[in-house]
């Protein structure tokens, strides 16, 4: 049996066991519903989690816009220039070590209680992982690259497009992974504490009423985005297998250098 087939019989028998033992009554529904009752209870709710949904993926992508595409540029800069890593990435490092939810009441005072607090906590949230993956990445790199490039002239911001970023591809990925994953944590967390709006508060609305279907019906959702979102890393990693660091990388890389020149900096 493959690996892929046996995680599906795996998912499949986790499903069967959702259904069978809450009606059974080997588990109290108030702890686990069965399936067919949370989709149930979804479906009959539709337009409120569809509302609700549509709220928190605008609040997801825009975290994620500013966690992971500032997490990138920051980590490629820091991690390409030796004075500012040595200064900083200590310090990120041991904020990273700090469970950042304690910070949340903080966010509320400076942005309110709107959907402003809560994307700028799930950004930070995402964006320490991200920085710290793709500056570490920029260590790997073959340092002819960098030296070829700086021959040829290339500015910092040519370095950092046309070679650190596309040679720290892989690193940068996996940080992309985490930091993805935490945006979505972050947003979810953030609206079940303070919010009106959003899986998350739904999550958290209905809990007070001991509504348990209905709460695994938000589960559910937040649990499609973080599939959905893996699924999309995956597939951007497949995009970008050509890139590889190390001395094949290096290699495959200074091809495509000497391909498409760089232009001198003037």
């Amino acid at each position: 049996m493959t690996a892929r087939a046996l995680r599906r019989l795996i998912v499949m028998g986790l499903i069967v066991l959702w259904e069978v033992l809450p009606r059974s009554g080997a588990i109290p529904e108030l702890f686990l519903p069965s399936l067919s009752s949370t989709l149930l209870s979804g479906w009959n709710e539709a337009a409120e989690y569809r509302q609700a949904l549509a709220v928190t993926l605008s609040e997801v992508a825009i975290s994620f816009a500013f966690a992971c595409g500032g997490g990138i540029l920051f980590g490629a800069v820091v991690g390409s220039l030796p004075r500012p890593r040595i200064l900083i990435m200590p310090m990120i490092s041991s904020l990273y070590a700090v469970p950042l939810v304690i910070l949340y009441p903080v966010f509320t005072v400076w942005f309110g209680i709107g959907p402003e607090s809560k994307i700028a906590f799930a950004a930070i949230y995402g964006f320490l992982p991200t920085m710290l993956s793709t500056a570490a990445g920029i260590q790997t790199i073959d340092p002819q690259l960098l030296l070829a490039a700086r021959s040829m002239g290339a500015t910092l911001s040519q370095r950092l497009v046309r070679v650190i970023i596309p040679a720290a591809i892989p690193t940068v990925l996996s940080g992309l992974r985490v930091g993805g994953a935490l945006v979505i944590v972050g947003v979810v967390v953030s609206e079940m504490l303070i919010s009106s709006a959003g899986i998350g508060y739904l999550i958290s609305r209905y809990r007070t009423i001991l509504d348990t279907p209905h709460v695994f019906a938000g589960v559910l959702l937040v649990l499609a985005m973080a599939v959905a979102f893996n699924a999309a890393i995956k597939w951007i990693e497949r995009r970008c297998a050509i890139w590889r660091t190390g001395t094949q990388g290096g290699q495959r890389a200074a091809r495509e250098i000497t391909a498409s020149p760089l232009q001198p900096a003037t």
